[in-house]
């Protein structure tokens, strides 16, 4: 099995090249190719190997569901002309991240742990346990930081520093919660609980597209329905899809992305144990094994498709 740790392609008539976390975007004018690379990253930190399979994995998933609510918001995407590549419309993006959260986990968890009732200007009511549902889905924005950490942020504090206009804030939280309706009913459709998510916007000719990649174990967190209530009455950790093992694996290694702390070492077993749990999500949500590729030929098919497309 090859994983994709990079691309690095040049095209006929490319206007630029962006590396992220875990995508390569190559620039065509008003357009842009996104290849879902098999880096994985935490804490915001990429870490030293990829995961093989898990870029097909995210951006099919990322694809079903962007087709599933593209009647609720427009969305960037024009093709997915190959099960690692996304071809669509470049946007402006908004500087923050729409987190929402209907269950009280992860970081979440983690501040209400702490003793703080206040997320992101959001009151947190007494008395929960982890993993227990909120009364309601809350936003908990996030800055989108070019470098560094993503930091929590407030809806007053955004307006305040002028971040994004109020009526267009106004949109995107109306977008946000009518997607994270959504997506929890496309969730239990496969016996899955949608706990949290994010969801990224911009603007493309004076419309605001819904952007990235939605509901995938990357930008997602997800309970297994099944037995759920039996384990928060017992107080038992839940079972659950998300890159949240993944942060709790680097936790106990002494890892949370601050300074002068190490990666720990990814062994094959750590490398293929997270591989896996990608696949078992893709099959939990579309109902299908992830289907066998030939991984010589990767490299090929995805300069291959790219071209076709934009040209």
């Amino acid at each position: 099995m090859q994983a994709i740790k990079e691309t690095k392609f040049k095209f006929k008539g490319q206007t630029g090249f962006y590396s992220g976390k875990v995508r390569d975007v190559y620039f065509f004018g008003d357009k842009m190719a996104m290849v879902a690379t098999d880096r994985i990253s935490a804490f915001d930190v990429i870490l030293p190997r990829a995961i093989p399979d898990k870029g097909r994995v995210l951006n099919q998933i990322a694809a079903f569901n962007l087709h599933a609510t593209k009647d609720l918001v427009p969305n960037w995407v024009i093709a997915t002309p190959d099960p690692n590549v996304t071809i669509g419309f470049k946007c402006e993006t908004f500087p923050v991240e729409m987190v929402v959260r209907g269950y009280l986990a992860g970081h979440a968890w983690r501040t209400y742990k702490e003793g703080k009732r206040t997320l992101c200007g959001v009151q947190l009511p007494e008395g929960l346990k982890e993993n227990d549902p909120l009364p309601h889905p809350i936003i908990t924005p996030t800055t989108k930081a070019k470098v560094g950490h993503d930091e929590d942020i407030s809806r007053e504090e955004i307006l305040r520093k002028g971040l994004v206009a109020e009526k267009d804030y106004a949109m995107l939280e109306s977008y946000t919660l009518a997607l994270f309706k959504r997506g929890t009913e496309l969730a239990a459709q496969r016996g899955l609980i949608l706990v949290d998510t994010k969801y990224e916007f911009g603007r493309h000719d004076g419309t605001i597209y819904l952007i990235d990649e939605i509901h995938t174990p990357d930008s997602s967190r997800y309970f297994y329905q099944e037995g759920y209530a039996d384990r928060q009455a017992k107080g038992a950790p839940q079972k659950q899809l998300s890159k949240e093992f993944v942060r709790q694996w680097l936790i106990e290694n002494g890892f949370q992305g601050k300074e002068g702390q190490q990666v720990p070492e990814m062994t094959d077993e750590i490398v293929q144990s997270i591989s896996d749990r990608y696949k078992e999500l893709y099959q939990q949500m579309t109902g299908s094994a992830l289907e066998p590729i030939l991984y010589h030929q990767l490299m090929e098919r995805i300069e291959k498709s790219i071209i076709n497309s934009i040209n």
